[in-house]
């Protein structure tokens, strides 16, 4: 699979909480949590930069990156991965930068990283292998969740 979906999308939009992975230039990784992570069309994710100074300097030396999106409570998301580019004062910035907006994102944004995505898996928790269905298991991490 290599295409946003809507489907897809949707998901993205739902859930509010995703890890991006990057490698810094002395070849150590990296993973920063993202709450603005989009699928902006068929081929691109967007994030927003608004506390991530590691992520961006990795982003500088090595545009490669790879994005987990995880339904905490269903254990099913997609894993992207693709190549990325800084995006700060243009049209499509400002467009981007327009939709966070729209969607009440407040913090200040300092540029939007592009993600041109080149494969996309989906990501499936070894329970489904076991034969439990869904809502058992949404039962169970929502019970966990809850009781923290």
């Amino acid at each position: 699979m290599s295409e946003i979906t809507e489907e897809i999308k949707n998901f993205l939009n739902l859930q509010k909480l995703g890890y991006v992975a990057t490698v810094s230039s002395d070849g150590t990784p990296n993973i920063s949590p993202k709450g603005t992570i989009i699928g902006w069309s068929k081929n691109q994710l967007a994030f927003a930069d608004i506390r991530s100074p590691d992520t961006m300097q990795n982003l500088k030396t090595n545009p490669h990156v790879e994005i987990n999106v995880i339904d905490p409570l269903l254990r099913k998301g997609f894993l992207f991965k693709g190549s990325a580019k800084i995006i700060q004062d243009s049209p499509l910035y400002d467009d981007i930068l327009k939709h966070y907006r729209d969607n009440g994102i407040k913090s200040p944004i300092n540029a939007i990283v592009l993600v041109d995505v080149t494969e996309i898996s989906e990501v499936i928790s070894p329970l489904y292998d076991l034969g439990i269905k869904k809502d058992e298991i949404k039962s169970k991490w929502k019970k966990h969740f809850e009781s923290l």
